[in-house]
């Protein structure tokens, strides 16, 4: 079951008044949305941005059931308060023009990677189950992480593993798969953690973290090009939102929060943005306890002035 992290903080800096409109760039199970559309009642409305069309099927048969946590409950039809639009929320500006949504008075960036990828989408996310090497967020998208294992040069794959997982082990990684591909190709998330196993210290492979962790969350973000879509979207925000919208990004990995924190503070220093949040908002042990993958969480939150 999904659970919506940091909710209590969302709701405290978006701030969703009565008729009020905001976009959700990262909708995907719509629970923050939820919480949204209930603040905003009788006609405020939600954006919801979700780059998968399977997610997106997902939620309009919740909505159809009346299942979206309660909005429901009221005489208003959520279906005219709750736009769902399949693409990437690097699009933002084009999408919100082509909705001719306005005026904006808040956004979301939830960065965080669903519980139906990780539980139902059978595309590889997680090394807990055997499936194909896949890791895309669109199945439209083209590159895989299997394409990425078996085709691309060793240093590439060494290189990926050390920015975007802050792997300690990656060129040992990155030479054992090179090895093993010559075989035969590595096709599934056991065949990769295997490898993993065998290319780390038998140390590495009892600690809290599983020693597959890094190497996935790097050919996740590779594969979907997160880092480079979050440094395209923000000047789009500003952009894109009234003076006075306020702006909430969750993060879950150590380079996205740097580049929200620079920017922040970048625009600031510009006279375009107020900082809400002078350091990160991190879950409570409550939260962490009830909701595991809360843990690495990181809420940023500004105001545009």
């Amino acid at each position: 079951m999904h659970i919506p992290v940091l909710q209590k903080q969302v709701l405290e800096y978006l701030d969703p008044k009565s008729n009020e409109n905001f976009v959700d760039a990262t909708i995907g199970e719509a629970g923050h949305a939820a919480l949204i559309l209930e603040k905003n009642e009788p006609e405020g409305k939600v954006l919801g941005i979700e780059m998968d069309s399977a997610q997106i099927k997902n939620l309009k048969i919740k909505i159809k059931k009346a299942a979206l946590r309660g909005v429901c409950s009221t005489s208003r039809k959520i279906k005219n308060r709750l736009i769902l639009v399949n693409d990437s929320y690097v699009n933002l500006k084009e999408i919100v023009e082509k909705n001719q949504f306005k005026p904006i008075n808040g956004i979301l960036l939830d960065l965080g990677m669903s519980s139906w990828h990780l539980e139902e989408s059978e595309r590889g996310f997680t090394f807990k189950k055997n499936e194909p090497l896949d890791m895309r967020y669109s199945s439209t998208a083209q590159l895989t992480a299997g394409e990425i294992i078996n085709r691309w040069p060793e240093k590439i794959i060494a290189r990926i593993l050390k920015e975007y997982g802050e792997e300690r082990f990656a060129k040992r990684i990155a030479a054992k798969i090179a090895e093993q591909r010559k075989n035969s190709p590595i096709e599934t998330t056991f065949q990769l953690e295997d490898i993993i196993k065998k290319a780390t210290p038998a140390w590495y492979q009892h600690k809290r973290l599983p020693c597959a962790t890094r190497t996935f969350q790097a050919l996740r973000i590779a594969v979907n090009d997160e880092l480079k879509n979050l440094a395209d979207v923000l000047p789009q925000i500003l952009e894109t939102l009234e003076r006075g919208a306020r702006i909430v990004i969750i993060s879950f990995h150590s380079l996205e929060d740097r580049i929200v924190k620079n920017f922040f503070r970048d625009e600031q220093k510009k006279g375009r943005l107020q900082i809400l949040t002078k350091k990160p908002l991190v879950p409570l042990l409550e939260e962490i306890e009830k909701n595991p993958k809360a843990r690495s969480a990181k809420l940023r939150a500004a105001i545009i002035i």
